[in-house]
C-alpha cells in the first residue's frame, strides 16, 4: 500500500522487514559463534554481527538453493546431508565439504550406535 508521498506504508514496510527477518539465522546465535573464534576481551559491533549474519545466511542459502535443485532434478522432496556435502564439494567449497562429510558420517554412526542401544 503506498501513502500519499508515493513510498511504502510503514505496515507493508514491517512486512517486508520481517520476512527478510525470518530468512537470516539469529544475530544472537550469530554473535555467539564469533565471539567463540576471537580473543575473549575482543568485542563486536552491532554492525559486524548483522554482516555476519546476512553473509552466512546467503552462504547457507546458496549451498541449499544448489542442493534442493540436485533432488528436484532426482524427482525427490527430502534434501539430505549428503545433498548438502555434494553442492559444497559441486561449487567448489571443498575445504568444507570434506569436514562436514566426516562429520555426517561421524553422526549417522553415533545414531545407529545410540539406536542400537535403545532396543536392548
Amino acid at each position: 500500500m503506498e501513502d500519499s508521498f508515493g513510498g511504502s506504508s510503514s505496515k507493508e514496510h514491517d512486512k517486508c522487514s520481517m520476512k527478510e527477518q525470518d530468512q537470516l539465522l539469529p544475530i544472537a546465535n550469530v554473535g555467539r559463534l564469533m565471539k567463540q573464534i576471537l580473543p575473549q576481551n575482543a568485542k563486536i559491533s552491532k554492525e559486524a554481527k548483522e554482516t555476519m549474519q546476512e553473509c552466512v545466511s546467503e552462504f547457507i542459502s546458496f549451498v541449499t538453493s544448489e542442493a534442493s535443485e540436485k533432488c528436484r532434478k532426482e524427482r525427490r522432496k527430502t534434501v539430505n546431508g549428503d545433498d548438502i556435502c555434494w553442492a559444497l564439494a559441486t561449487l567448489g567449497f571443498d575445504d568444507y565439504a570434506a569436514p562436514i562429510t566426516r562429520y555426517l558420517h561421524r553422526y549417522r554412526n553415533l545414531q545407529l550406535h545410540h539406536n542400537h542401544h535403545q532396543r536392548q
